[in-house]
């Protein structure tokens, strides 16, 4: 009898495992080693409308006819769609990927296609995304744009202004979590477009904190929700949600180089600096400093990777580094074959997944697609004759939620 109980009950522990491996596997499909099912490329043309959405995972390229050619190219927050903006034609256009994450799957949304929704706006530059909500910081008039994810296939929408009282300038904004706007404001304390302050408003342009620090200029800028970093010649300005302002100051070894580009990784909840006469560097904002991951002046392009846990940096020599943001240590290294002079006026571009980087060649009209792992080149995807920006829409997921 004790036997049989045994017995019984090894069977019944056999079946759960192996149903617990099937829901397991259903869960996770096999990993062969290549790109995420459901991630995208999308890929702009310099002289063309072209707009390239390659499926780097089994190589496809599916072309579409944006409105304009040499579109700066963005993904929004959830990574469905892919934000197009045509400065110098004033106009802000969007795509959808139709892959719509859910944590652990991807529901699929219809085809590829354009969204309804449009900005018309004078000079859009900087694009922000965050949750449902899509901004645009318009150097045209210092003005801001905004719009929903929700909203982009409502046909006749488009990005409502949002006044910020603003002459033109080359600025930025970065949204807090409580709905309200960090955004630089010009007061002609210093000459050229780039502005010296930042000031928080809301959705209305109201003015909810007034700037208490001037700078001589600002460019690049990042945000958790709680804190916004920018980046300026003066230090590393902190706006806090409640108003509330304070500048990191540089080492004096920096001289007259600062950061031009300010980074945030989410997993990590940690912000990073860059600046090509410098390098990439940590900023800790508790303590107020600066710490090195890699120092160099040689640096053509400097991204993080689409999970935010590494950063990848592409020399001009093309040499390829890939930084572990926990640690800051080097992960891996390697050379994608491909030499850029300083000189040169269009240079190669990047982005990266958790799984390679992809490197934009305007020369060959390719996407190349570098191994993070075994740092080679796994790819190389034609595209357009002279391919301009790229970004990663999608998610790093294979499981579709059907299947």
């Amino acid at each position: 009898m004790k036997k049989n109980f045994i017995k019984s009950s090894l069977l019944i522990l056999s079946i759960a495992f192996i149903s617990s491996c099937e829901k397991k596997q259903d869960l996770e499909p096999t990993d062969d080693g290549k790109e995420f099912r459901f991630i995208n490329l999308m890929v702009s043309d310099e002289k063309t409308n072209q707009v390239s959405i390659i499926s780097p995972k089994d190589g496809k390229v599916l072309n579409f006819e944006a409105k304009f050619p040499k579109s700066a190219v963005y993904t929004t927050e959830s990574g469905r769609f892919g934000g197009l903006v045509h400065r110098d034609f004033n106009f802000v256009e969007h795509f959808d990927t139709g892959f719509e994450g859910h944590g652990d799957h991807v529901d699929v949304k219809g085809t590829p296609k354009w969204a309804a929704l449009i900005g018309d706006s004078n000079k859009p530059t900087h694009y922000g995304s965050h949750g449902d909500e899509i901004v645009t910081f318009n150097d045209g008039d210092g003005s801001m744009s905004m719009a929903r994810e929700s909203d982009l296939h409502q046909n006749g929408m488009k990005m409502q202004t949002i006044p910020t009282g603003n002459v033109a300038h080359h600025g930025a904004m970065a949204r807090f979590s409580n709905g309200y706007y960090a955004v630089t404001h010009k007061d002609g304390s210093i000459a050229g477009t780039l502005p010296e302050r930042v000031k928080i408003i809301s959705k209305s342009g109201t003015v909810i904190a007034q700037s208490t620090i001037q700078t001589k200029g600002i460019h690049g800028n990042n945000s958790n929700g709680k804190v916004a970093l920018f980046g300026s010649a003066s230090g590393i300005l902190v706006i806090e949600e409640s108003g509330n302002q304070r500048l990191i100051k540089y080492p004096e070894t920096y001289g007259a180089s600062w950061f031009g580009t300010i980074l945030h990784s989410e997993p990590n909840d940690k912000f990073y600096g860059y600046s090509s006469a410098l390098g990439v560097f940590e900023i800790d904002v508790k303590a107020d400093k600066i710490i090195p991951i890699f120092e160099s002046k040689d640096i053509m392009q400097c991204k993080l990777d689409k999970s935010g846990n590494k950063v990848v940096v592409l020399l001009h020599n093309g040499d390829l580094k890939v930084f572990d943001l926990k640690t800051r240590n080097l992960l891996k290294e390697g050379n994608i074959g491909t030499n850029t002079t300083k000189e040169e006026t269009q240079k190669p571009t990047m982005e990266a997944t958790d799984r390679f980087a992809y490197i934009v060649l305007s020369k060959t009209g390719e996407v190349q697609q570098f191994d993070l792992k075994t740092m080679t080149t796994t790819q190389k995807i034609k595209v357009s004759s002279t391919p301009y920006r790229i970004a990663v829409l999608g998610s790093e997921l294979n499981k579709k939620g059907d299947d």
